[in-house]
């Protein structure tokens, strides 16, 4: 029989992804004594099956595009080939060097990292198996943070030719007609990558009218414009009924009976809680669905002394919510007063081709706030934005304001507006008016003017623009 042995601390974390160890680094600051327990590498999924790969990937599709936009500006390139072991290679690499140096981080902050398979099996106990016995380990409080999974629909059972992410962040050939069963996030992302790098054809099934629905119409529309004008396919509007395997493919059926066919069928429906079979609902944790229902204001549940960060807390599926989570508790734990986690001035961005970025409300969420009459907003198109120009990107700047009040909401779509989302934040989040952001001078010329050129416009002194 293993030996038993049992550890006391001021926290107990039970996950390493983003929000539990972002607990543990914050907590270990501010001298609490930490241990972190995770079954397979810190850094969750984010860092090992998720965010970073994907955007590696991404990166490497940019590039590739670049010689089809050589001949304009005078330049004779072409893409030969794609080495596509050499591409997985680029993308370990990378997720390589920073697993390196968090765990670098880990062990300097002495936190006491458990590596095992953990469950809570008390109110301050979480109990881990590992490969040298069971360790009990005691928290003045715990943390919940074991993440989220990738969801399939009811029917459509995972294996062979039909995958989730994680499994089309592992396959050693490029697709060549790839099917995405999902217009999310996800789905889009995956299918610009494989667009990118030389598939035939891809094709993205949503059952919503538009793809990326949760963001603010205008830029669904822009970017359904975008993937078809760069020949990737979608449907929307019609709900996928059934998938079946054939001898080198996946043939797909949606509820009208159009039927697609290719070689893998990657469902990106979402994620889910990763919940079950972890002892939360036997310690009397309020659940839903298999989320963990935490206060919004604490982010404590409803069993004193247990907090949820991250993907089992229902809003939004981000790796910097969990993080910015994990830090809002362990500065509460700790004595301090952090201000409550606001969800809608979190930013959220599609690494696409177009990018998105989002943050605050949509016009639509806006009027439901502020009614109709309530509500200004103006879109700035990039056609007027020099860098945007020699960067040969369409799209806008959308601004959402409170009428005569701040600006509640900024949208936009282009080539690489993931890099203006820190103004965006910050003007939603500090609650600036339009006339406090036109007043700023903005460099010239960069894409970032084109948020001055939006907030002049919306506080009625457009400049390259028309109100």
């Amino acid at each position: 029989m293993a030996d038993t042995t049992t550890d006391q601390y001021d926290v107990v974390i039970l996950g390493g992804g983003s929000g539990g160890y972002a607990t543990a680094l914050r907590g270990a600051q501010l001298g609490l004594s930490i241990a972190l327990v995770e079954k397979d590498k810190v850094g969750g999924t984010c860092l090992h099956r998720g965010c970073v790969p994907t955007k590696a990937l991404l990166h490497v599709g940019e590039v590739a595009g670049t010689p089809s936009e050589g001949s304009a500006l005078g330049l004779d390139i072409t893409l030969n080939s794609v080495d596509y072991s050499k591409v997985l290679g680029f993308k370990d690499k990378i997720i390589g060097r920073l697993y390196k140096g968090l765990q670098g981080l880990v062990k300097s902050s002495k936190v006491e990292y458990v590596e095992g398979y953990g469950r809570l099996t008390g109110k301050n106990t979480v109990t881990v198996e590992t490969e040298g016995g069971t360790r009990t380990l005691t928290g003045k409080n715990v943390v919940l943070a074991s993440g989220s999974f990738s969801k399939t629909l009811p029917g459509l059972e995972l294996g062979g030719r039909i995958i989730d992410s994680e499994a089309a962040l592992q396959l050693t050939d490029m697709p060549k007609n790839p099917i995405i069963l999902g217009g999310g996030v996800i789905g889009v992302e995956f299918a610009s990558v494989w667009k990118s790098l030389g598939a035939e054809s891809v094709t993205i099934i949503e059952g919503l009218p538009h793809l990326v629905a949760n963001e603010d119409e205008a830029l669904s529309k822009a970017l359904e414009r975008a993937y078809k004008k760069r020949g990737i396919a979608f449907s929307l509007g019609i709900f996928f009924e059934k998938a079946e395997q054939t001898a080198d493919g996946v043939k797909v059926t949606l509820a009208d009976g159009t039927v697609y066919e290719g070689d893998y069928l990657l469902v990106a429906v979402g994620r889910g809680p990763n919940t079950k079979g972890l002892g939360y609902e036997e310690q009397g944790i309020e659940m839903d669905r298999g989320f963990v229902l935490a206060d919004k204001q604490t982010l404590e549940t409803n069993v004193p002394g247990i907090h949820a960060v991250g993907d089992i807390v229902p809003g939004l599926q981000l790796a910097h919510r969990g993080f910015a989570q994990g830090i809002f508790v362990a500065e509460r734990i700790a004595g301090l007063n952090p201000a409550p986690i606001v969800e809608s001035g979190i930013e959220r961005i599609t690494y696409c081709e177009p990018e998105l970025g989002s943050v605050g409300l949509t016009e639509k969420q806006a009027k439901e706030q502020f009614g109709e009459e309530g509500v200004q907003s103006y879109e700035y198109n990039l056609g007027g934005n020099g860098k945007s120009q020699i960067l040969n990107t369409t799209g806008f700047i959308k601004l959402v304001r409170e009428k005569d009040g701040p600006i509640v909401g900024v949208h936009m779509i282009g080539t690489r507006v993931s890099e203006l989302m820190g103004e965006a934040l910050l003007m939603v989040n500090w609650e600036a008016y339009p006339e406090d952001v036109a007043s700023l001078i903005h460099g010239h010329p960069s894409q970032h003017e084109a948020m001055g050129e939006a907030a002049l416009a919306l506080a009625g002194k457009p400049l390259h623009a028309h109100a």
